[in-house]
C-alpha cells in the first residue's frame, strides 16, 4: 500500500495497514536521510577544516526557504523548518562539529535562541555573561556567538550594543525568539512567594502583572532567568520568572504563565561569527557610526539612504566613551552590504561620517527561528 492508496481507497484503511505504511515511510526516509548525510560528508570533505567554511548561513537559508515552499502539509512550514534545521545540523557535524557560546547556564532564553538557529548537533557553550559571550569568540574557545539585542516591549540590550563597538567578530545572522514567560517556585504555592528573581529585561517585561499581582514582592535583578530558576528551587520563599522549561529542568511548580505584558513579547538575537555572511536577497545590514558635531550632521546622513531607497528600520544612539556628550548611532537597513545600491551608500558614509563600520550583514530573521 502507498501513502496515495490510502487517499483513494473507497473502503477505510484499518490501523494495521496505516502502520504498515508508517513503517515503508520510515525506512524510506532512513535511507534518504543517511544518503543526504553521505553527501553532506562529501561536502566537507572538499571544504577547509574551519567552521566558517562549515556553517554558511546563506546557503542554509536557501534550503529552509525551498523546502517550506515545497511543503503540501498537512505539517506547518514552522514545523517541517524545525525537522530541516535538525537534519541540516546532524548532516553539518559530521563535516566538523561546532561551539556555540551563549548567555548561560543551559535552558536560558539564549539557549533556546541557539538551539533554534543550529539545531542540537553542536557543542553548546554556556557563558556568565554577554561579555563572556564574545570573548569566547575573540578567543577561539568558540565559533559562533548568540547575544540578545532586542526585546520588542522593553528595548535594547546596551551591553550588547556596548559590545559591538570593538569586537571584531562580525554580526551573521538574528534570531526571534517569542517570550513566553512563566512565574514558578519550588512548591508551587502563590502566598508563600517574598521575592521575585529574573533577568533585568524580563522583570522589565512583566512589570505590570507583576505591580498587580504580587505588589509587596520584592523584585531583584539576576544574570540570567535559569540563573533565577536554579535559585528559586533552593529557596521556597523565591519565585523565578523564566520560561516552562527552564522551570522544568529545575524542578519547579508553575503559579502563572504568560505573564508578560505584551502577548506579542519578541527578543531579537544576534549570531555572531568571524567570517561575513553572504548575500541571499533578503537580507538585513547593521552599521555603526559617528557624526560631526554639527546642525543637521545625523539629517545629512540619513538623507543618504533615503535618496538610495534604502529602508532604515531601527536607529539607537549610545554615548561615545571618550567624548562626553557626543553620540554614535547604530542603524539596521535592508540590504547587504554586497548590493550596489547599499554599497554605495555605505562609501558615502564613510565621507561624511566621523566614523563608520559595518557590523554586518545577515539574512534578516523570521520569528520562531533563524
Amino acid at each position: 500500500m502507498r501513502t496515495a492508496d490510502v487517499k483513494k481507497n473507497a473502503a477505510p484503511a484499518t490501523i494495521e495497514d496505516l502502520r504498515a505504511e508508517i513503517d515503508r515511510i520510515n525506512r524510506e526516509l532512513v535511507r534518504l536521510i543517511s544518503e543526504r548525510a553521505e553527501v553532506a560528508r562529501a561536502i566537507g570533505r572538499l571544504k577547509p577544516p574551519a567552521p566558517g567554511a562549515i556553517y554558511q548561513p546563506a546557503r542554509e537559508r536557501q534550503v529552509l526557504d525551498e523546502v517550506t515552499a515545497l511543503n503540501p502539509g498537512p505539517l506547518s512550514a514552522d514545523q517541517l523548518r524545525r525537522i530541516f534545521v535538525e537534519i541540516i545540523s546532524a548532516c553539518r557535524a559530521l563535516e566538523h562539529p561546532i561551539r556555540v557560546a551563549f548567555l548561560g547556564p543551559e535552558h536560558t532564553y539564549s539557549h533556546e535562541a541557539a538551539r533554534e538557529h543550529f539545531g542540537s548537533s553542536i557543542e553548546f557553550e554556556p557563558e556568565p555573561s554577554i561579555a563572556a559571550v564574545f570573548n569566547a569568540l575573540e578567543s577561539g574557545r568558540a565559533d559562533f556567538g548568540v547575544v540578545p539585542v532586542e526585546n520588542s516591549t522593553d528595548g535594547s540590550v546596551t551591553l550588547t550594543l556596548d559590545l559591538l563597538i570593538d569586537t571584531p567578530a562580525v554580526i551573521i545572522g538574528e534570531i526571534l525568539i517569542p517570550i513566553r514567560h512563566a512565574l514558578m517556585s519550588r512548591t508551587g504555592e502563590r502566598a508563600a512567594i517574598r521575592k521575585i528573581v529574573a533577568h533585568q529585561q524580563s522583570l522589565g517585561q512583566c512589570r505590570s502583572y507583576l505591580a498587580a499581582n504580587f505588589p509587596n514582592c520584592e523584585l531583584e535583578a539576576m544574570v540570567s532567568n535559569a540563573a533565577a530558576a536554579r535559585r528559586a528551587a533552593d529557596e521556597p520563599e523565591l519565585a523565578a520568572i523564566a520560561s516552562r522549561a527552564a522551570g522544568e529542568a529545575y524542578g519547579l511548580k508553575l503559579i502563572a504563565e504568560n505573564i508578560q505584558d505584551q502577548p506579542h513579547n519578541t527578543t531579537r538575537f544576534l549570531v555572531m561569527g568571524k567570517q561575513a555572511a553572504a548575500p541571499t536577497g533578503a537580507d538585513k545590514t547593521t552599521v555603526l557610526f559617528a557624526v560631526r558635531d554639527k546642525v543637521g550632521a545625523l539629517h545629512e546622513v540619513l538623507s543618504l539612504f533615503a535618496r538610495a531607497r534604502i529602508n532604515i528600520t531601527k536607529i539607537e544612539s549610545r554615548p561615545m566613551r571618550s567624548r562626553p556628550w557626543e553620540y554614535l548611532f547604530f542603524i539596521d537597513l535592508g540590504g547587504h552590504r554586497e548590493e550596489p545600491r547599499v554599497r554605495r551608500a555605505l562609501k558615502a558614509l564613510a565621507e561624511v561620517a566621523l566614523f563608520s563600520k559595518v557590523l554586518g550583514s545577515y539574512p534578516e530573521g523570521r520569528l520562531g527561528g533563524g
